[in-house]
Formats: structure tokens, sequence, C-alpha cells
């Protein structure tokens, strides 16, 4: 790993610092990076983010990040997202009416509850239910906990692309999904303790193959 150029995209969408910590827990040595074209010539992306997908999206495209992204996942190499950076992976979101980056095909809902209990965003632990076998996955057991904080969930077009999945109220969405060499997860891994760290040692492991 220490000869690979990983970089953690920083787009103005916080949490950069606490996954490049997770990062550094686990071994790997990555870059915190704005730039164009460092992301563009890197060798593994980490996309993270928190916030709203129309001014993430309004940051990309202003900044150069955007093209620079869709550069780099045209090379093939492996690409993890987190929690906004998985849901700007998909075509369109419901916030904003946004079209994203369409790396995946798919949309961000939010939730709708009828019951008031049933708060929005999710915020806190809840179990991830594997549905495949995914080099990302290696070591864990379905039905661990995982960290979630969002309002928006992903709707993937093809079933194929559901790596696991999660229940919220009456809502079961993808939690984490894929297609060959992009991986991203719905929840928080940079928060979720020891499983969470497991999943970023296995991203840096994987060399972005996978056949479905």
């Amino acid at each position: 790993m220490s000869s690979e150029q990983v970089i953690i995209v920083d787009y103005q969408a916080g949490n950069v610092e606490s996954v490049h910590r997770a990062c550094g827990a686990v071994g790997i040595q990555a870059q915190i990076s704005a730039h164009p074209e460092e992301i563009r010539c890197a060798d593994r992306i980490i996309f993270p983010g928190v916030g709203t997908a129309e001014s993430a999206v309004a940051t990309l495209e202003s900044s150069g990040i955007k093209a620079a992204l869709l550069d780099f996942a045209a090379r093939g190499k492996p690409l993890l997202g987190i929690c906004l950076g998985a849901q700007i992976l998909m075509e369109h979101t419901e916030e904003g009416d946004q079209d994203c980056l369409g790396l995946l095909p798919g949309e961000c809902q939010r939730f709708g509850f009828d019951d008031p209990a049933l708060k929005v965003p999710q915020i806190g632990w809840n179990e991830v239910h594997f549905r495949q076998n995914h080099p990302l996955l290696k070591g864990l057991a379905s039905g661990l906990e995982f960290y979630f904080v969002h309002s928006y969930f992903v709707s993937c077009h093809d079933d194929r692309h559901v790596l696991g999945e999660t229940t919220y109220g009456d809502r079961t969405f993808a939690s984490v999904i894929g297609r060959d060499h992009l991986v991203a997860t719905q929840f928080h891994l940079e928060k979720s303790g020891r499983f969470g760290l497991q999943l970023l040692k296995n991203f840096s492991e994987w060399d972005g193959t996978y056949a479905q």
C-alpha cells in the first residue's frame, strides 16, 4: 500500500479528517486533496461526505473535481464512497432535484414516515445484512451494526448492485452498494468502530475486481 497514491477527496463536505485518521489506524497512507489532477491520477480514491447533495454537487462542478472523478472512474481504479459520497455516485437525488455523477444507475430518495417516533434523519447504530459476498466485506458477519446519519437513501435500479441492506422503520434500503471497481456505504465506516475499520482495511487491499 505504501507505493500507492490514495486520495481522500476534499470538496468542502466535512469529515475528511476523521476519514484520514481512520485510514491511519489501519495503515493506509492517504492524502487529503482538492486538486483535480491529483484526484484524476490517484491509484485509489475515498470519496466521503456529509451535508446536502445540492451544494456538494455545485462544489464538485465549480472546482473541477467532478470531471476528475469521472476521469478517475473511467480508469477502473478502486473507488469507495461514504454516506453523501455514496449518494452522489448515483444518477439523481430527490434532494434539490439534483443530477449526480451517474456512476451507478439509481437515485436517492428521502425517508418519509407516518410514525412520528421514526426520526429523520436516521442517526445511530443499525444492522447491515449482507446480500452478496464481496472483497469489501471479507471477515465480517452479516447483521453487524454500523453508524448512520442520513435523511436520504440509495435506491439502485439494478438489484445486483446491492451488496448489503438495512431496515429503518418500514423501509429496507441499500446500505452497501457496488459495481465493478466502485463500492460505497451509506453508513459512516470511519465512525463504526472496529467493523468499520475492517471495511476500510479490506478496501485498501482490494484490487478493484469483482465478478458479479
